[in-house]
């Protein structure tokens, strides 16, 4: 018996998947301690209790939301002599250009916490000082009275020679101070070239290491021996729980890339490769651009901090269903980034929400259904809804009925904003494409968007209120490895190259062996960053024929020139060992075309009659065309007139814009 769990920051989501048969759950987070709320739907999914249960995969937003809330370890730092203020320093970078006093975020680590020791080593990892045990043993003293929780280690050129980063965690673990895990070597966490963003990759590690230990144990300690837990991270992959205990940066804006791999797992099923993905739950939207194939980034920023770790390419905003309407100084309308979250909500919720969101502007609009949200077991409050919209439209000078439009609206041209950065200003046509709409709001806005950017199909999974948590189940166990190199390319550095690749891949070998994979379910993966020489950013190819003839090719496609006279460097080897786990098996149904029959109908507040249908009454190759409503326990799909659907063979919905 498989579950996946997601926890966002409104509703936890859970997906049993038993013998092929899919079980769905949705409760209300538990912000204060997210796995509370995780066990009790644990609990409620299993009918004959949590030892039926062989394993758990979890999607967490526990280590973004320490960096972001500063709730992190207390952490020291050990650095090279000369080298303190790395953090501080950092890049130089305006976040905003013409900002007279540009404001750059605070470090995680406080200057008093950041020491130096003499050793160096030069770009080829010769010894230039050996590391100074005796200042070494002084600094240990000073960092012993701060008490931290974890020490975060980086010296320049570690990445080539590891053994004085290595020499430190020894005599750590010999004078007792602290366990090995509580020890983030950089050598472990980023093995490659840029300073700054190696010391801030894992100082984030040794800050939020601690943190996902303590949720990591208390999990288990909840679960049946002979359950495992697998973490999502933020490549798209999961990892078992020791395993994640010494990579815990990587389960870091985790939180929508498990989305992403449902729908593009469903939607390849139902014969769309291209796809955009619309992940629009309580709190925020998450899109991302799959053409073929889920694109990833070399590295992101969280909270302003630099954070050099391989993940799924997705855009993040604040527009979910709970994100809080307002006017501003000048009377214009805003919705969002601030959320009403899980507590107390949106005011139609009646559990103490003061502050209008698009929820509730959804409820007054008729497209949340008192009778069939959540299945039916969670009343709203609709007429508490319409009182906040009415004094706010009051001050706006227009109806009830037009300020709830307007929220909506606003909402929509935000999504439509992050669709367009991932789409056409990455030079890709979004009409080309399939939207793939999804999370507990999704639905309700996908065709609305898709008007804007004139896409002409959308496509509602089966669940899509719980797709996050349906793609944990689909979701490879990744393991990733790195190291730089630094050469110009040429034959003469192919044995290095070939060697290079051979320890990668033992590495990664052996990693997918501690995660319980057999050799048969073993993939690996192996890519070069590249760049011509003197650029300071590089193209990530994979490593096979040509590389330097691929790259040219490459550079011109993504940036419309190449430069074939000029020496192409190789910066770093990569690797990426995917083992295949067990999924659920969905089969195709028999598509029979029908017209489908509403349970009923309705009168919109904007004057257009509504079809009402359950979603689970809509059997392969349904037919029908909106306006209407299709409610189902994890959420409501609203199709505006204009448009029809079918249902295909998986369940999916179709959704087609009419342009007779």
């Amino acid at each position: 018996m498989l579950v996946g769990v997601d926890i966002g920051g409104t509703f936890t989501d859970l997906v049993l998947s038993d013998n092929g048969q899919l079980k769905i759950h949705k409760l209300l987070s538990t912000p204060h301690n997210p796995a509370e709320a995780m066990l009790q739907g644990l609990g409620e999914i299993t009918s004959g209790g949590l030892d039926e249960l062989t394993q758990v995969a979890h999607g967490s937003t526990v280590a973004t939301n320490a960096i972001l809330e500063r709730k992190g370890a207390k952490i020291a730092l050990i650095t090279t002599q000369g080298f303190r203020d790395m953090l501080y320093i950092g890049r130089q970078n305006r976040p905003v250009l013409y900002a007279l006093q540009p404001q750059i975020p605070e470090p995680l680590i406080p200057r008093e916490r950041c020491f130096e020791v003499p050793e160096r080593v030069d770009y080829n990892g010769n010894v230039l000082t050996e590391l100074d045990i005796d200042e070494l043993n002084v600094v240990l003293d000073e960092i012993e009275k701060h008490e931290v929780d974890a020490i975060a280690v980086c010296f320049l050129y570690s990445y080539v020679n590891p053994d004085h980063e290595q020499m430190v965690r020894g005599r750590i673990l010999q004078r007792q101070m602290l366990d090995g895990w509580q020890v983030a070597l950089s050598s472990d966490v980023l093995p490659e070239f840029r300073e700054y963003e190696r010391t801030s990759t894992v100082s984030l590690e040794a800050y939020v290491r601690p943190v996902m230990n303590r949720y990591v144990s208390q999990i288990e300690s909840a679960l049946p021996e002979n359950c495992s837990l697998r973490i999502m991270k933020s490549d798209g992959g999961v990892m078992s729980a020791t395993g994640i205990r010494s990579q815990a940066i990587h389960t870091a804006l985790s939180g929508p890339a498990a989305g992403v791999i449902g729908a593009f797992h469903l939607s390849k099923l139902a014969g769309y490769d291209h796809i955009i993905t619309l992940d629009m739950g309580g709190t925020s939207t998450d899109v991302a651009l799959c053409p073929g194939e889920p694109q990833y980034s070399p590295e992101s920023t969280i909270d302003d901090l630099p954070l050099r770790v391989r993940l799924l390419d997705i855009e993040t905003i604040g527009a979910g269903g709970g994100s809080i309407a307002r006017l501003d100084a000048g009377g214009a309308l805003r919705v969002g980034p601030e959320s009403a979250g899980a507590h107390p909500g949106p005011i139609v919720y009646g559990r103490g929400g003061e502050q209008i969101t698009v929820s509730d502007a959804n409820t007054v609009l008729g497209r949340l259904d008192a009778d069939n949200f959540l299945g039916g077991s969670m009343t709203l409050n609709i007429d508490a809804a319409e009182t906040a919209i009415a004094q706010m439209a009051q001050e706006m000078e227009m109806t009830t009925i037009e300020a709830a439009k307007g929220i909506i609206d606003v909402a929509n041209v935000n999504i439509d904003r992050a669709l367009r950065r991932v789409s056409i200003a990455r030079g890709h046509d979004p009409r080309k494409f399939t939207l793939v709409a999804f999370g507990g709001a999704g639905p309700l806005h996908a065709c609305d968007v898709a008007d804007k950017l004139d896409i002409s199909r959308v496509l509602i999974p089966y669940t899509p209120g719980v797709l996050c948590a349906s793609g944990l189940l689909v979701s490879d166990v990744v393991v990733e490895h790195s190291r730089s190199i630094m050469l110009l390319a040429n034959r003469n550095i192919v044995a290095r190259l070939r060697a290079l690749q051979a320890e990668i891949l033992a590495a990664g070998k052996s990693d997918l062996e501690k995660e319980g994979i057999a050799e048969d379910n073993m993939n690996f993966e192996v890519f070069l960053d590249m760049r011509y020489q003197g650029q300071a950013y590089e193209l990530t190819l994979p490593f096979k024929g040509d590389v330097v003839a691929s790259f040219h090719q490459q550079h011109a496609i993504s940036y419309g020139y190449d430069m074939p006279e000029r020496a192409v460097e190789i910066v770093t080897m990569r690797l990426r060992a995917t083992g295949l786990v067990e999924t659920p098996e969905f089969q195709p149904e028999t598509e029979n075309q029908y017209d489908a029959q509403p349970f009923s109908e309705k009168q919109s507040v904007l004057g257009e009659t509504i079809k009402l249908y359950k979603r689970d009454d809509l059997s392969a190759g349904a037919l029908f065309d909106g306006a209407a409503l299709i409610f189902q326990l994890d959420t409501t799909t609203y199709v505006p007139a204009g448009w029809y659907g079918h249902v295909d063979a998986w369940r999916n919905i179709i959704l087609e814009k009419d342009h007779a």
